[in-house]
């Protein structure tokens, strides 16, 4: 794999540093390549412990090495938010001239495929402070951009409160244009409570029975892992197990293209050195046949990416590994975890009851004129471009 040193351009441009409002406090944006330095990477795993909302793909180890794969011009700005010198609050940001197919100039958090949430991460208590520094940064810098698109905001999150509470106080035009529920794990019941309230018995009957007929194929086991040992031969055989599926002949699979094997390897080492990794494998006879790889970012966790041997696919391997995944429940560091996983997946929801709303928000910039023609956008898209849409 080729040194840091070798993916990062030598020229980049120099950081905007912008006093916020209160007192003590800046907005700093800069070239995203400038926070490979240790210190900063540093300061910002501080903040990741401290964030009021936990985001794994806005933590260094995973947003260095997406940036690395995805953006290695550097046109994405990280826009730091310090409090008394110490970081309070960060998230990407890069200049868009299209949204969703239409020629519309706007500002956005960015993300990629493999992100599955935009929460900023910022410290609690900061969330006011935090959207105030932002907002004012992009009324001065926003240049053509007409409004700020979040995508993957929890509705109900700090974040998104503290949003609504300054655009209220601002009026500044601020809407929800689509809204769609995925599958989450939080509840105070045991694993073996929960899946008798999620399945029926005849299902739980079926898991069963499909567990022993595995068995007879062979020896069958569970392995659980929260260190780094032999990390990079279990990532091998992820790859190579996904690959081997409908992702692989679709080219979607993650071993498809270097760019996501790169960020899949460095995210993943990354992780386990911060202890931000659960490895959970289904195998036979030392043989994987179905594998999750997990973000534990307390109080929360994230079910990131999972595959299973489609030639077992009679025996369920993949949900086998959900009903063990349930342990979860009992792990006192995890009050709940996200499946990351698309709306009505057909497989998740119905183990998982419980539901996470996540929306898409845009917030209007500039002055009374400017604000005034978003507002007319919003309510165009509100009512014509996204059906099922929240007023």
């Amino acid at each position: 794999m080729a040194s840091t040193a070798a993916l990062v351009p030598s020229v980049q441009s120099r950081p905007d540093v912008v006093p916020a409002a209160a007192p003590g406090t800046r907005l700093i944006a800069s070239d995203w390549r400038s926070l490979e330095a240790p210190e900063l990477r540093l300061a910002w795993d501080g903040l990741a412990r401290r964030a009021s909302e936990p985001n794994p793909f806005f933590e260094s180890w995973y947003l260095l090495p997406a940036l690395r794969a995805f953006d290695p011009a550097g046109a994405v700005k990280i826009l730091r938010f310090e409090r008394d010198g110490v970081l309070a609050g960060l998230v990407p940001l890069h200049r868009a001239s299209r949204y969703y197919g239409r020629l519309l100039p706007h500002w956005s958090v960015w993300l990629h495929g493999n992100a599955f949430l935009g929460a900023p991460l910022v410290e609690q208590g900061a969330e006011p402070g935090f959207w105030t520094a932002l907002t004012k940064w992009l009324d001065r810098q926003g240049g053509t951009g007409l409004f700020l698109h979040l995508p993957h905001l929890p509705t109900n999150g700090p974040s998104c409160r503290a949003l609504a509470g300054i655009a209220a106080a601002q009026d500044r035009p601020l809407g929800l244009v689509y809204r769609e529920e995925r599958a989450m794990l939080a509840s105070p019941l045991s694993p073996e409570a929960y899946l008798e309230a999620s399945l029926s018995g005849k299902k739980r009957k079926e898991l069963r029975r499909q567990f022993n007929r595995l068995g007879e194929l062979g020896e069958l086991m569970v392995e659980r892992r929260r260190d780094d040992r032999d990390l990079s031969g279990w990532i091998d055989q992820f790859l190579a197990l996904e690959h081997s599926g409908w992702k692989g002949g679709a080219g979607s699979a993650l071993a498809s293209h270097q760019a996501t094997t790169h960020l899949f390897r460095e995210a993943l080492h990354g992780a386990a050195a911060r202890g931000r990794l659960e490895r959970l494998t289904l195998r036979l006879d030392d043989a994987p046949i179905a594998m999750l790889a997990s973000f534990i970012t307390p109080p929360g966790a994230f079910s990131y990416k999972t595959a299973f041997d489609e030639r077992f696919a009679r025996f369920s391997p993949g949900v086998l590994l959900q009903r063990e995944n349930l342990s979860l429940l009992d792990d006192p560091q995890v009050d709940w975890c996200d499946s990351c996983a698309a709306a009505d997946h057909p497989m998740i929801d119905h183990i998982w009851r419980e539901r996470r709303a996540i929306g898409r928000y845009s917030l209007g910039l500039g002055g009374p004129v400017r604000r005034g023609l978003f507002r007319a956008l919003l309510r165009l898209e509100r009512g014509e471009i996204v059906t099922g849409a929240e007023p």
